[in-house]
């Protein structure tokens, strides 16, 4: 069984101390850094730190400090008599010198029409979600690194989702209600309660933080038409950024107003945000998109020209059938997907030929990631 590396030495540099491991990595830890992480301040349940930061000067450093008989760094403050011990898994885990190293790889998986010929790869049976934490986390990681999953034979009953979902965390409640119904009917206050067709979008973009997650449950679907399409939005941006740089640039950088005329909940809700974010890594985060929602564009005059020929080339390729899969839903499918990554739209159909009936409910994506942490155990 392979060891982890051990503390081999131990050296003072300015405001930081050196640690040489036994595989010849190198650390530095800087001062302020290791009070602030001192692990016997941290509340024994709750997991939450303790110590204030304000209670030290910027110049704490170590009166003394050494390799203990457990091999950890052990450390005597200059300041509040306080000694602090670091076991040596726990440094290289949190060690920034080599972390800033690594290089990053992206955990997502980017598809676009050929994962029709593997659908089965984005498909999981209702019985192996309820079986225990393996269906779980085999559901969680569809979500998360294809932001798509085709749940099979679910029950049927109305309101059932609400346990289907329950096995990952509570809802979002938007005020559509949860769950929504997804079904013609008059007056409707959003295009998908009706029959018509959809156009590749993703939901609610004019609030702050969109919904991460949708889960369509399907009731019963016996009407002509209707096909589903769905749309891997990274792999269309990562298209974009690779093919038009500069419409890819123009995107990320310019703010779009949606809009959203309520008059079920006499609200307007009105939200500035590019078309493409990036997370910390530069990965994607999340794109907005719904031609429906967008208000009457108002950025710079001398970008306007910039902006719509790039938000034209994006609309094409977002509905590009080289980048769409197309399915239609049978009764017990919850089509589950990323709501602030994959684009869903919708194939008219005859409301008059048989019945289509969808309930939808929302999850945080937050809640998705933080259900698949705990089942993998991972040490953040």
């Amino acid at each position: 069984m392979r060891q982890n590396p051990s503390i081999a030495s131990l050296k003072r540099n300015g405001k930081s101390i050196l640690v040489d491991w036994s595989d010849g990595e190198q650390s530095k830890f800087n001062f302020l850094w290791l009070r602030d992480n001192c692990p016997s301040e941290v509340h024994p349940t709750a997991r939450e730190r303790t110590f204030n930061l304000l209670t030290v000067t910027g110049d704490i450093h170590p009166k003394s400090y050494k390799i203990n008989d457990k091999g950890a760094l052990e450390i005597e403050w200059s300041e509040g008599d306080h000694t602090s011990c670091y076991d040596s898994d726990w440094l290289r885990h949190n060690c920034y010198t080599l972390k800033s190293k690594k290089t990053y790889i992206s955990p997502y998986f980017l598809w676009d029409h050929s994962i029709e010929s593997n659908f089965e790869d984005i498909q999981i049976d209702y019985k192996e979600i309820i079986s225990g934490d393996d269906g779980i986390k085999k559901w969680l990681e569809q979500l998360h690194y294809k932001g798509i999953s085709i749940v099979k034979n679910a029950p049927t009953d109305k309101e059932s989702g609400f346990d289907v979902i329950a096995n990952i965390s509570h809802h979002r409640e938007t005020f559509f209600k949860t769950p929504f119904e997804v079904i013609d009917i008059p007056n409707p206050n959003n295009s998908a309660y009706t029959a018509a067709a959809l156009r590749n979008h993703l939901d609610l973009p004019y609030y702050e933080i969109a919904p991460g997650y949708q889960f369509l449950h399907c009731l019963i679907n016996n009407a002509s038409g209707g096909e589903s399409v769905a749309v891997d939005g990274f792999k269309v941006a990562s298209y974009m950024k690779a093919n038009y740089t500069e419409y890819f640039e123009t995107l990320l950088e310019t703010p779009v107003k949606f809009v959203n005329r309520d008059y079920t909940s006499n609200a307007i809700r009105v939200m500035h945000k590019p078309l493409f974010s990036l997370d910390h890594n530069n990965d994607f985060n999340d794109i907005r998109f719904s031609v429906a929602y967008m208000g009457v564009m108002d950025c710079d005059p001398n970008q306007m020209d910039k902006f719509y020929e790039a938000y034209r080339k994006l609309i094409a390729l977002l509905h590009d059938p080289k980048f769409e899969i197309n399915f239609r839903l049978k009764a017990g499918d919850i089509f589950s997907f990323n709501n602030r990554r994959v684009l869903h739209g919708r194939k008219e159909y005859d409301a008059n030929s048989g019945e289509r009936h969808l309930q939808g409910y929302y999850i945080d994506r937050d809640e998705i990631i933080g259900r698949l942490n705990f089942l993998n155990k991972i040490n953040p």
